[in-house]
Parts: C-alpha cells; structure tokens; sequence
C-alpha cells in the first residue's frame, strides 16, 4: 500500500515540458470526422488521438522540422511534414477498400497486419461495435466467423470456437488488457457480467482454436482477447445509454437499461488517468420447460416424473423398497408388501420461475492510473482496479441462481513497445448465490422429510389398494395423502422455507452457494527485436496461484483454504525471407513448457508459415498444440450434487470428501453395520461402471456389470492442423481456413456406482450391495481413450456493393470424429452446430450522418450433452437490426435496434431459458 501511494504521488507531482504546439483536422473524402484517428511523430514513440470531432492537440519537446504519422483502421495511412512551430493542419484520409491492412495483436503478442497473421483471427474494432445491431458488443461477437455464443441468461453468454462447448467453458480464454477474466471459483469466464464497459472498448480480437504455445492451459479452444482505450489516447467523457424492452412468451415485457461512462483525462506527457461504470438491469430468460429431462413423453401425472425446470422432484425412491422396510418395522402387515409394484416415484417438485425472480443485472466499475516516466518514450506504469457485482443465471450440473455475486481485480504493470511485467489478483465472493435445483428438495424436506413422504404415499397405496382401489386410483391416492399440508408458492410458509434454504450452505437442508476464493497471477515478455536484427524473438513466462475457499460447499476446503500453482514458460521465433525481394515468407516457431503441482511438465509447439504471393494474396499453414490442465473442480470438487456426488481427482482430494451413510436391512441381514463411511476414493477404486449398473437393474445378469475404477484425471492436449488464406479479387475480400483436431486424454466426467460393501468384480457381496440399493453414484474426472478428432472449415466474403453498401457473409463447418457405436456410454459433449451462416449488410452513410445494418444467423441443429441434461437444440434463424443517425453539433449518435425480430423464440443449450426478442433506443455521447 505504501508503494502504490509512493508511486501515486511521484505521477501527481510530476510534470511535462512541451514546446512545440501541432494543431490538426482529420477528415475523410466527404469531409466527415474521423474520430480516434492516431497521429505520432515518425521515428518517436509520441502522439495523440482525434476526438469525437476528427481534432487534435500535439504538444511536444521536439522541434521542427518533422513528421506525423495519422492512421486508423478502414482508412489508408497519411502522412504530413511539420515545419513550424503552431502550425494547423488539415489532414485527408482516403477510405480502405478492405480490412486486410488491420493491425492485430493477439496472433503472435506482436503488432502485425491481419493479412499476415500466421493463424486464423477475427476483430471487432470500433466502427463494428458502433454498427453491431446486438444491444451491445460482446452480443454482437456472435455475428464472427466460426464463433459459438451460448446464452445462459441475459447477462452471461459463453463464448466459444472448434466445438466442445459448455457453460462451465474451461478450453476458452478471455483476456482484458492482459488480465484473465474467469472467476476463481468456476475456474471459467462469466461472459461480460464483471467485464469492460463498452465505451471504454477499443478492439476486440479473437483466435479460434489451440493457442496455448503463447497462453497457456485455457487457450485450449481459442482467445478472446480485449483490449480497453488507454487515456493517453482517448481523452474526455463519453457516454451510452441503452433503454429498451426484453419480450418473451413466457416472461412477458421487461424493462432493459444499460448505462455506460468513460472519462479519461491526460494531465500532461507522464500522467493519465481513466474511470468507468457500467449499469445494466433487465429481465432474464425465463425458464419453464416441463418437459421431462429423461423421457418427453412423459408428463406431470407420470409417477417418475422429473421436468427439466421443475426442481425437488429429482427425489425418487423404489415404493417396493419402502413397503419393505415398513413392513419389517410393523408399521404394514406382513405380506403388504406384495400389494406394492416395484416402481419409482418422484416427490413433486417446484417450477423454476416459482424459485428465482429473473433478475438480470451488472453494476461494474474500474479505474487506472497510468505514467509514463520518460519523454518520446512508450515506457508505461500502471495501476488498474476492477470491481464487478451482479445478478445472473447458471447452469453447470444443476441450475444456479448467481445473485450479488462480486468480482474484483488489481493489477499492476510495466510495459513499452518491446516488453511487459505485469502481475494482477483476481478474487471472488459468491455473494447470495444459491442452488434451485437443491432449493426445491429442501423445501420439500423442510415441510415434510423424504422418509414421512414416501412412508405415506407407500402406506396410502397399500391402504387403497386393500379397499378395491385400482391401481391409477391407488397412487393419486397416495400422492394427494403424502402431498397434504405442502408449502405452496407464494405462501408464508413457502417464503419462509424459502428464505431458510437459501441461506443455508448444508445441501442436505439448504441451498447456499459460498465461497471467497481468488488467485494471483504474474506473466512477462520480452521482444529482442530492438537487439537482434535476423529474427524477431520473444521470451515470457507466467505463474499462477490458486487459493480455493468455498467454506466446504463446493471443494473440499471444510478446514482451511485449497492452495496449489501451475507455471510455464514460453518462446517464439519469427523470421521473415526474401524470396521475391520482397520477404514474401514468414516463418513462426513457438515452444511452452508448462508445469502444475500434480502432474509432469510438458512441451507444446506451434509452427506455421505465411506466404504472401502479392499483396491481395496469402496463404498459411500451422501446425500447433494446445493443452488444458484440470480446473479447480476436476482437481478439488466435493459436492453432493443430488444426481451424483462429484468427487475432483487430486491425490489429496479423495479421502478429503468422507460421508456416513445407513446401510438398508437387507445389507444389515448380510452382517453389514448400520452405518457404514465412504470416502471419495470409492469412485476411482471401487466402482461400477454406472451404464453397467442400468443394464444391470433391467437384465439381473451379474456379465452386464463392468468395472469402473477410472484413473485420475491428467492434462488433455490438442494437436491442430490449419490452412487458410486471405486475399482480395477485385472489390471482394475472402478469408478462408480449414483445420482437423486430434485430442490425447480427452477429459471427460464419468459416472460410476460405488458398493458400500464388498469389491466390485467379487460376484457377490458388491451384487448384493446394488441390489439392495447400498451404493452411492459418483461422477469422476478422469481422460478418455477413445480416440477422439473434430474438424471444420470458414470461409468468410465481404464486399462493397451498389456504391457504398457493405455486404458480408459466413459459413463455418464443424464435424466430430468419433465413434459413438464404439463408446455408447461416453459423454462427447461436442455441442455444436455442424453448419453455421451468417450475413451481413449495411451502409455506414447510406445519407449524410445515417446509417444502418442488418444481420442474419442460421444455426443447425445440434444434439446438446451436459451434467445438467441432454437433447436436441433445434435449428434457428435470427435477424437483428438497427438504424444509427449522427448529430455532430452535439457529439452524438442515435441509435434504435432490436434483435431477433422475427419473433421466433429460441434456445442454444438444454434447460435455457428461450431467447425471445429485445428492443432498444440507444443515445452514445462522445465516443
């Protein structure tokens, strides 16, 4: 703290001298602004930006004669000499005909034209974010090439490329401004719920497929890579203001608001600094689905009735069983149980809708300090704080209601042109999050306990079946019976059981979601470009800590916080060779080692090539691997998820998670004690395939059962192999690639059924144990060896047509490689649309200061496989839009859209919400 507060002071106090005043006017042909243009001194690392008006201020210790460099992006590069001191300049650029000459980042975590680019890359600038017709930029991320956007809620969608997409998305990567924007706790990123503020986004960049060779563990499937506007550059106060309406069929009409501001202000050449706030309130997509999660057909009035948002109903037990029991403690007559079928029967649960309000909100804010010790050079310190809190919906292995969750990050960093050091904290607290699928049960319980429940419905059948009931008369019977006195919604009872439940983190009364975790990161580079002049070569490094803090609701962590560290270390060769005079071939080699506590380091390479036939023609090819450790979950998980109990494969993580449980009569009549402790080394040690033991219920053939016992769960790697090209015939631009992915120790979860006694492949005291129902369900995290590939292909076209409208389109395939009749019990989770089109068009100026865009998505349909539950998503057509108009007398632009406004309600995942249509007024000042 003394440190910051020393190097705060130092910024304040110190001051720039100046002695040369440029003044200057950047406009296009048409003499319109261009706002955010970039003018630097050539041959200095010094300059400015425009404002929202195409003006600018330069005020520098050289003395002229010189020049200024003005670019931005879509538009070619000027060029203008400076004779004079106060001398004012005009300064026309001519609109670029395609957006090949874009500079990006992320690729090789060096400056380098698109066009060049030695792998795929998608970017979104800031004339897209002003033309997206999504409410706001990280929607309109689903307009890119060969991006998948999974919609949670409103507030979180999971971004994804190459397939295997899920919720709980731990193969893709998100970074802002260098810093990893997924939580502690869930070890993934939670869409833009903590993120940027979209007046404060400058690009945003994204590389599909294994990035790993420069990122590390999580850029398994691709990189979203964001970047925010540095306030030595954009100056001033911009704001946005968003007012709509969200329109769903089972929600209704919904009030939207999003309220963005930036202000930036650059005290002199050293010291700058920026703040930002964010605001979004709404209404999320209700969930409501009664469909049956096992069997569609199936409907309410069906005894095993389990809805895919109905929650408390995942309670089941055999009536069978219970008769048994209860005629053995003379609480039935003896021979009573042979009136009761050998059925399941599900408690009645609770409606989603009747468990959460649907509140949808953000409320973020950041701040940064930034200084820049030295005249003319790029040489930059900086402090940047983040803090985020909001309301939103998750769904991983049961459905997550996350409320007031809070996020919040600090980092500091020393950079220039050539390297970085930065090192920055990210920590968690759950806030009132809670679990409904577990809300439902335990308000069950808190009414009336399964053992009454079910004693009643099985003592009522019997009761009716004796009086000449039929059987269909005997079981509504028996439910109305066991149903009398339930807590139902919106009653005192049911809010106070409620209330109760929510607050409690014991998933065997309650539903509370806690935790506190965090980690600390460091990473650095260095480019010897300035010291070695045949290649350009990079070397970095990063470190990781994690420190897992979920109180015992989550990870294992009952008595002290989990701590554990990963590190790596990389380096890259680039080279360019002259093979026309013009060093048309670029050669790219990378190697990072990385390391985790639990596991053997390993290497993973990349190397491509890029030749650039002239200047409208490239082609590429790489060959790179990509690897993802376990997550926090695989590795520390402890949780009794009511379907299965998820025990993380960590050494130490096995005999952490330990329960009692009572062993049934039937186990009591073959020697077993009442009780009998299992820990979760069960599952890998002592285990029952859980298929196995379906197929084992249905046949009683002891030859179905096959063990389980599934081993620890190690790093998945991924080698990929990609071709593409990018070039311009004629007024068209075509970027194409094409990939084949082969996976090595796939992860995957497993279920299995462990025996409370005896040992699995004994053929008789385990036996018994499944028979009697003595076993508990584990889910376990291990590696596949089923041979598993994917592959696919992009081809992406845009062009000006009719003068100067923009139009562009997409399609991307994406195929899995795999052989389910081989491997009929394992879980792919691929999740992804075989075919995928997308279409734009627009025009920035179809009149003086207005403009439109109209985009168009088709998606497939696709089978959808998670913990939460499996089915077909089926194919949606999506059409968004929005017309902008400009006022430059008062720096604003208005703009009104909406999105899916064909009004046909859709949904990417199993168990969402459907997304209904959105409709907005938007007001943007000075951006």
């Amino acid at each position: 703290m003394r440190a910051l507060l020393l190097i705060t002071l130092i910024l304040f106090g110190t001051a720039g001298f100046s002695q040369t005043t440029i003044n200057g006017h950047v406009v296009d042909q048409n003499n319109e602004p261009i706002p955010g243009a970039n003018i630097v001194i050539v041959g200095k690392a010094i300059g400015t930006t425009t404002d929202f008006d195409g003006n600018f201020v330069l005020q520098t210790s050289e003395e002229p004669p010189f020049q200024l460099s003005i670019t931005s992006i879509g538009y070619t590069d000027g060029l203008e000499n400076i004779t004079s001191n106060n001398q004012t300049i005009t300064v026309v650029l001519a609109e670029s005909e395609t957006f090949l000459d874009e500079v990006v980042i992320s690729a090789s975590r060096t400056p380098e034209r698109i066009f060049e680019s030695p792998v795929t890359v998608e970017r979104v600038g800031l004339s897209d974010i002003k033309n997206t017709a999504s409410a706001d930029f990280y929607g309109g991320l689903e307009n890119l090439k060969g991006v998948d956007v999974n919609t949670n809620s409103l507030t979180f969608k999971s971004v994804n490329t190459r397939g295997f997409a899920t919720f709980a998305n731990t193969r893709f990567m998100q970074l802002v401004d260098g810093m990893d924007n997924s939580t502690p706790a869930l070890n993934f990123p939670i869409g833009n719920l903590v993120g940027l503020v979209e007046p404060d986004v400058l690009s945003v960049e994204l590389l599909p497929g294994a990035s790993s060779a420069l990122y590390g563990a999580n850029a398994f499937n691709g990189i979203l890579f964001m970047r925010s506007k540095n306030p030595f550059d954009y100056q001033g106060i911009s704001v946005s203001v968003k007012q709509g309406v969200t329109s769903q069929e089972a929600a209704g009409t919904n009030s939207y608001t999003d309220i963005g501001i930036r202000t930036a202000h650059k005290f002199n050449d050293k010291f700058a600094i920026k703040w930002n706030f964010g605001y979004l309130d709404g209404t999320d997509w209700a969930a409501t689905s009664e469909v049956d999660k096992f069997d569609p057909t199936r409907t309410r009035a069906d005894l095993d009735y389990n809805g895919i948002n109905v929650y408390g109903d995942e309670v089941v037990t055999n009536i069978k069983d219970v008769a048994l029991t209860l005629e053995g403690l003379g609480i039935l007559p003896a021979g009573a149980n042979a009136l009761v079928p050998s059925v399941n029967v599900s408690r009645t649960g609770y409606n989603e809708r009747d468990l959460t309000n649907y509140t949808a909100r953000s409320i973020k804010s950041d701040w940064g300090l930034y200084y820049r010790p030295i005249e003319g050079s790029n040489l930059e310190f900086s402090y940047v704080g983040k803090i985020g809190t909001g309301n939103t919906i998750y769904q991983g292995t049961n459905r997550y209601n996350i409320a007031n969750f809070f996020q919040e990050q600090h980092k500091l960093e020393i950079r220039d042109d050539n390297f970085f050091v930065r090192g920055y904290l990210v920590a968690d607290k759950a806030g009132d999050s809670y679990d409904m699928v577990f809300t439902g049960i335990n308000i069950n319980r808190a009414w009336k306990d399964d053992s009454t429940w079910f004693g009643e419905y099985t003592g009522t059948y019997v009761q009716a079946t004796l009086a000449g009931a039929t059987d269909e008369e005997a079981h509504a019977a028996a439910r109305a019976q066991a149903e009398s006195g339930r807590y139902e919604p919106g009653s005192p009872e049911f809010k106070s059981a409620f209330e109760r439940v929510i607050k409690n983190p014991d998933l065997s009364e309650g539903s509370q979601f806690r935790d506190a975790s965090k980690y600390y990161h460091a990473d650095a580079n260095y480019n010897f470009s300035k010291l070695i002049d045949w290649a350009e070569i990079q070397v970095g490094g990063s470190y990781r800590k994690y420190k897992l803090n979920s109180f015992g609701t989550i990870y294992t962590d009952f008595d002290s916080a989990i701590d554990y560290s990963e590190y790596g270390l990389y380096t890259q060769v680039q080279k360019k060779i002259d093979l026309k005079g013009d060093q048309s071939l670029k050669l790219t080699g990378s190697i990072r080692y990385d390391k985790q506590d639990f596991f053997d380091g390993f290497f993973s390479p990349r190397v491509s090539a890029g030749y650039t036939i002239n200047r409208d023609h490239n082609i590429r090819a790489s060959v790179q691997t990509g690897f993802r450790n376990p997550t926090t979950q695989d590795l520390f998980i402890g949780l009794d998820a009511g379907s299965a109990i998820l025990v993380g494969a960590a050494p130490d993580n096995l005999d952490r998670y330990s329960r009692e449980y009572t062993v049934s009569g039937g186990g009591q009549l073959l020697g077993q004690p009442e009780s009998i402790t299992q820990t979760g080394r069960a599952a890998y040690t002592n285990s029952y395939s859980a298929e196995s033991v379906l197929r084992f219920a249905e046949t009683e053939n002891p030859a179905d059962l096959e063990i389980g016992n599934p081993g620890l769960v190690e790093p998945e790697q991924v080698t990929s192999v990609e071709i593409g090209y990018r070039g311009k015939v004629d007024k068209l631009v075509i970027d194409f690639s094409t990939y084949y992915n082969m996976y090595d120790g796939f992860q995957s979860p497993e279920n299995v059924v462990a025996p409370l006694y005896g040992t699995v492949g004994d053929g008789s005291l385990s036996l018994a144990a499944i028979a009697n129902g003595d076993y508990k369900v584990y889910q376990a995290y291990t590696n596949s060896d089923a041979d598993i590939n994917s592959y696919g292909a992009s081809i992406g076209l845009r062009a000006k047509v009719l003068g100067n409208f923009d139009l562009g389109g997409s399609y991307t395939f994406t195929k899995l490689d795999f052989d389910r009749a081989a491997n009929p019990d394992f879980q792919v989770q691929f999740n992804t649309p075989e075919h995928q089109f997308k279409a734009s068009f627009g025009n920035e100026e179809l009149f003086k200061n207005f403009g439109f865009n109209i985009n168009y998505r088709f998606s497939d349909d696709y089978y959808w496989e998670a913990t939460f539950g499996n089915g077909v998503i089926p194919e949606f057509h999506v059409v968004d839009a929005q017309i902008n108009y400009s006022v430059p007398s008062i720096k604003s632009t208005f703009k009104i859209g909406g999105s899916n406004l064909l009004g046909e309600e859709y949904y990417t995942a199993f168990g969402t919400g459907f997304i209904g249509s959105m409709y907005y007024l938007s007001w943007t000042i000075n951006n």
